[in-house]
């Protein structure tokens, strides 16, 4: 191969590197703007996820599956692969399987709970999607077996991502058929708080990598500070959440804006980080 075809090839990698990382961090973009417009007629929510039931669930959902798409795309190679992979599966759940909420949290849905519980006429959308992603997983699971077999993927390389996947697959099936209630009663908040925890691994890692280059100090700092900020919203998340009511301050909200605000600022860190890199995967 020439010099110029090598330059080619280079400059091509990059830039679909360069556009994923954009487009991820312009998923979160799109929610928040959701969000806004939508709290001018339902006002300020409990949290970020209870806009699933308003007008906002369209660009809600089809953020959180575009995420998930791109992580798979950007997850590069060793344990960033494995926890990317883990995060692309759990993003379409926290879609799938809308948030409980608390009596009048928002106009015109009804739960007959005194606490946080599910809307009993979602119940259908939720199973519809869940029928889908079970397909659609053990498919692209079969997939990834096949080209393994044909030696066109290396499957020493994937085999954790595949062990991950089957297990978070068989884990939602069986709980899907077997504690329907406690799936859609705690779907959501499991879904969203391994997914946050994920990438707070993520941002740690990329902070100190086992291999490759390392980052440059400044760039340390900023994964570390992510990581780090991550753990304790995700921290206080779960204390805050099952408290949650639908009068008072929006705690879990803001919590849940400032998750958004660290997923956006890695993606912001790392474009730049490795925006002019001739192999821009994760390491």
């Amino acid at each position: 191969m020439t010099a110029a075809a090598d330059i080619a090839v280079s400059t091509s990698l990059e830039r679909t590197y360069r556009y994923l990382r954009i487009g991820v961090a312009g998923t979160v973009v799109a929610i928040f703007v959701a969000i806004a417009q939508a709290s001018a007629t339902y006002g300020w929510l409990t949290t970020v996820s209870d806009y699933f039931y308003t007008p906002a669930r369209n660009v809600f959902v089809g953020a959180l599956i575009a995420v998930s798409l791109a992580l798979i795309a950007l997850s590069g190679r060793g344990a960033e692969r494995a926890l990317l992979d883990a995060a692309a599966l759990f993003a379409p759940l926290i879609a799938l399987i809308p948030t409980t909420i608390p009596p009048g949290a928002v106009p015109g849905v009804a739960v007959s709970c005194a606490e946080r519980c599910f809307p009993p006429e979602y119940e259908a959308d939720v199973a519809n999607g869940i029928a889908v992603y079970l397909v659609l997983g053990v498919l692209v699971l079969l997939v990834a077996l096949l080209l393994a077999a044909l030696r066109q993927v290396s499957l020493p390389a994937i085999w954790p991502s595949l062990l991950i996947a089957a297990v978070v697959l068989a884990t939602t099936g069986l709980t899907w058929a077997f504690a329907h209630d406690l799936f859609l009663q705690q779907g959501h908040f499991v879904a969203t708080t391994l997914f946050f925890a994920l990438f707070a691994a993520v941002a740690l890692r990329s902070a100190f990598p086992r291999r490759g280059p390392q980052p440059a100090p400044v760039y340390r700092v900023l994964y570390t500070a992510i990581a780090v900020g991550l753990a304790v919203v995700l921290v206080a998340y779960v204390i805050l959440l099952p408290q949650t009511g639908s009068a008072g301050i929006p705690i879990v909200l803001i919590l849940e804006a400032a998750a958004l605000v660290l997923f956006f600022a890695f993606w912001v860190v790392q474009g730049i980080e490795k925006w002019s890199d001739p192999d821009p995967t994760l390491r």
